[in-house]
């Protein structure tokens, strides 16, 4: 796979921490130019320091997503470092973890600025150069949020739900122009914001952060939370050619926890 990626450019938004940061390493180690995109200059500078011992060229691109001229200017900025993009990874955003009675006409709004948006204008300016050169791969990192409906995380799941209809039509639109658009479906995750997850869950049940991560846990069928590291090595999976038919397709990766057929 590694002489696959060699010639690649990899585009990844969100790239500066969590499951972002754990592809961008994964790519870099297969040969691949990764630019990393984020709305914080420090994020951007701690990633550079944390990708040192990974190899490969890492371009660094700040970008709020939430907004389409800076998605523009991000992917501008990428082909004039890098080249068009053959693969683009969006991990950049996050709905707040709110429990249900504590949520605005706000909140709503937020949280699909913050999830639906993002990925949504990285891929408004990414496809159509994709579809012009005739190839490409898109993998959206989306949270089993929008599979499943929890109390704690409604805006935001309705915003995954979202990206996952938008993953499973763009795909369908764009095939025909060589270009794979698949999703990933993580569960709760060894990650920043997984501490967010924990704490809305204690306020929702009364209980403490540590009742809420030792429930969390007891629930899980493989008996541990799954880290960033195996979330991009499914990651890397869809954007090879490896998967070459496989278009259009959410694929959770929540260790059976659901149990989902569809």
């Amino acid at each position: 796979m590694a002489a696959e990626f060699a010639s690649k450019v990899v585009l990844i938004t969100g790239g500066s921490k969590g499951i972002g940061l754990a592809c961008a390493r994964l790519f870099l180690q297969q040969g691949a130019t990764v630019a990393l995109a984020s709305r914080t200059p420090a994020n951007l500078q701690a990633a550079r320091q944390a990708l040192a011992d990974a190899g490969g060229t890492v371009h660094l691109i700040e970008a709020d997503l939430r907004e389409p001229p800076s998605a523009q200017r991000m992917f501008d900025e990428t082909v004039r470092l890098a080249g068009v993009p053959d693969v683009l990874v969006n991990s950049a955003g996050a709905a707040r973890r709110t429990p249900f009675r504590e949520l605005t006409m706000q909140d709503w709004k937020d949280a699909m600025d913050a999830k639906f948006f993002t990925y949504v204008n990285a891929m408004t300016v990414c496809l159509p150069a994709m579809a012009q050169a005739g190839r490409g791969a898109v993998v959206n990192v989306i949270g089993m949020g929008g599979r499943m409906a929890a109390p704690t995380h409604v805006a935001g799941g309705s915003a995954n739900a979202a990206l996952m209809l938008a993953t499973a039509g763009l795909a369908n639109g764009y095939a025909a122009q060589g270009i794979r658009v698949n999703s990933v479906n993580p569960g709760i995750t060894l990650t920043e914001r997984m501490q967010e997850g924990l704490a809305a869950q204690a306020r929702h049940e009364g209980i403490s952060v540590e009742e809420a991560m030792r429930r969390t846990v007891a629930k899980l069928p493989m008996g541990r939370i799954v880290t960033a590291d195996e979330v991009a090595e499914v990651v890397l999976f869809l954007a090879s050619a490896r998967s070459s038919y496989v278009n259009g397709a959410n694929v959770p990766v929540d260790g059976a926890m659901y149990g989902s057929i569809v």
